[in-house]
Formats: C-alpha cells, structure tokens, sequence
C-alpha cells in the first residue's frame, strides 16, 4: 500500500471510510435507536447526554474525514477512480451529511434536552432509514463496483 501514489493511498482510506461510516450508522440505528425505550424515563436524558460525544468520535470525526477525503480525490484523483464515481459518493454523502444536520441532530438536540420521547424516536429511525441509510449504502455498492472495476 505504502508504495502507492498518495492519491491511491486516499482512494483505499476512502474506501475503508466508506464501510467503517456505513457500519457505524447501521449500529446506532439498528442498536440504539431501537433500544432507547428500554431506558427509564428519568434515566434516558443522562444517559444521552453521557451517549452524546462518544457518537461525534466514533461516527461525525470519521464522517468529517470521509467528506475531506472525497473532496481531496477530486482534486488529486487517481486514474483508477472516475471523475462521476467521486462525485456521485460525495453527492451521496452529503445527502446523508445534510440530514443528520437539519433532522437528526435537532431531534437529537430535543432528546438530549426534553428526554425520552417515542414519536422523536419514531421519526428519527425513520428520517435515518430513508435518508441516510439508503445513500450510504448506495455509496458503498458504487465504491464496491469501482474496486470490483479495478481488480
């Protein structure tokens, strides 16, 4: 990997980012989400609280690399990867990027704030599903069929 142009290198961390987003979304709605009403009542606005800054390392630093990283192979783009692919994933990442900013952070702003609410996390599993799971995993097919392409 190391004797590979810089560029190369970028296009298999953004590859690896790719999955390692896509799985990390998946976790918080198929784990969290789901389970967030098992929690007490009086206990759930601590408990996300205490939720919150692990999720901004594990899953929006990570996020935030993957935006750079698309947006670097643009301008450093390797001949492997075509101009559409990496426009077409930073497209879908930032549709996902776009709803976490103006649906999922607010309503998790009101959890964290108001506490445990069932319609909120209704609306946030299903907000999350249609805008944000489908384009990450639309994102990670493209990116499987352009590593397909090149092997």
């Amino acid at each position: 990997m190391f004797a590979r142009p810089p560029a190369e290198r970028l296009l298999v961390i953004a590859f690896a980012l790719t999955f390692y987003c896509l799985g990390t979304t998946f976790f918080e709605a198929f784990v969290n989400y789901r389970t967030w009403p098992l929690i007490g009542a009086a206990e759930f606005r601590a408990y996300h609280r205490a939720l919150t800054p692990l999720v901004v390392k594990v899953m929006l630093i990570p996020i935030a690399v993957y935006f750079v990283s698309l947006l670097a192979l643009l301008v450093l783009r390797p001949a492997s990867a075509p101009w559409w692919a990496l426009a077409t994933s930073l497209g879908l990442l930032l549709i996902a990027i776009v709803s976490s900013a103006c649906i999922q952070i607010p309503i998790q702003t009101t959890l964290g704030r108001d506490g445990l609410s069932q319609p909120l996390i209704e609306r946030l599993i299903v907000s999350d599903l249609a805008l944000r799971k489908v384009p990450l995993a639309l994102n990670a097919l493209l990116w499987l069929a352009l590593f397909w392409r090149r092997a």
